[in-house]
Parts: C-alpha cells; structure tokens; sequence
C-alpha cells in the first residue's frame, strides 16, 4: 500500500477527523507545521506543499519515518474530499 492510501485509510473515518484535517490544509493562518493523526503525520511546508508519512517510534522512543510522500494543496484536497465522499463521510 502506498502512503497515500494508508493516511486516507487510517486518518480519513469520521466527520469531525476530516474538518480538523481539512482546516490545518486550507488555513492561511498555518504558514507551515505539522497535524498528528492517528498514524499519519502531514507536514505543511507551505500554503501549497504538503508532505505526508507515517510516524513510529523504536524502542528508544526515536522517530521512525520508513516512508513519505510530498503532494500538492490543491492534489490532496481532492484525495482526501474523494476518499471521504466513497465513505460517505461528507457528501457532495
């Protein structure tokens, strides 16, 4: 599975996930930073780019990052808008 999948997956389940994910993308108030979800972790690097990864931690409480994926504003909003409508999440 890659790693878009797996955060829409685990992080995309319920109606009030999907505005608290969708607010920290469009804010303009968020110049950059990160959103922890369950798994999943979005860095905001921008207004526009967006890199998305699971986090673990080891057994000394290190970060693990095996995989990531950068991705477009505009790109994931309509990923995550997708996703949520097949789950009958929000509808359109």
């Amino acid at each position: 599975m890659n790693v878009m999948e797996g955060f829409l997956q685990s992080e995309i389940n319920t109606q009030e996930l999907y505005e608290e994910i969708m607010n920290f993308i469009t804010s303009y108030h968020v110049r950059n930073g990160e959103f922890e979800g369950n798994e999943y972790i979005i860095k905001k690097m921008d207004q526009t780019n967006f890199i998305i990864f699971p986090e673990y931690e080891d057994e000394d409480g290190e970060r693990e990052i095996h995989a990531a994926e950068a991705v477009y504003r505009e790109n994931l909003i309509k990923r995550i808008n997708e996703y949520a409508s097949k789950k009958n999440i929000i509808i359109h």
